[in-house]
């Protein structure tokens, strides 16, 4: 008897996906075609829990610095040497989705925001040693990973620097040198 294949009922995480034997429907092809197309933007719109999710992770697990190359083992893309070598794990990628930020008033969706931007950052922390930022950078970067004193494990960040968080985390990382 030929042992079933796990479905990955709620599950949006690629690698979890691909290392843990769950049923993947390879959609790697997605990759070559947007980098062939080269959309200045690219608008991804589906149905409701449609794979929008789970496609964005896969993206990030591709471009992202420190790609595991075997996640895409025997998938259509691994078929595309040159684009592989080209893109596959070269990026600093910024992964956010604001499922978690439900909120029933306006500073609670605010505070969610900010934890979401914030754990983001995080990842990037690097940045803060990095001489190839100034001073300035890597103040307006720290502000983004502070995180309130007062016990809450909540990230400190004024509605000012929340507003131009996007702005300052994505030019940070492409400042590094990867």
């Amino acid at each position: 008897m030929k042992p079933s294949v796990k479905l990955p009922i709620g599950i949006e995480d690629f690698q979890e996906i691909r290392t843990e034997g769950f049923y993947y429907v390879d959609k790697t092809q997605m990759i070559s075609e947007l980098l062939n197309s080269r959309g200045k933007v690219n608008l991804f719109t589906r149905p409701r829990r449609f794979g929008k999710s789970r496609n964005m992770n896969m993206l990030k697990y591709f471009f992202s610095c420190g790609c595991d190359a075997a996640l895409f083992d025997g998938l259509d893309i691994s078929k595309e040497k040159e684009l592989c070598e080209k893109y596959m794990g070269k990026f600093p990628v910024i992964f956010l989705t604001l499922k978690g930020a439900e909120a029933l008033t306006y500073n609670d969706a605010q505070a969610a925001l900010s934890s979401i931007i914030g754990c983001e950052a995080m990842r990037f922390q690097f940045l803060l040693e990095s001489e190839r930022l100034s001073d300035k950078e890597k103040e307006q970067y720290a502000q983004l990973v502070r995180i309130d004193t007062n016990g809450q494990q909540m990230f400190d960040m004024p509605k000012d620097v929340l507003t131009g968080s996007l702005k300052t985390l994505s030019v940070r990382p492409s400042s590094q040198t990867l």
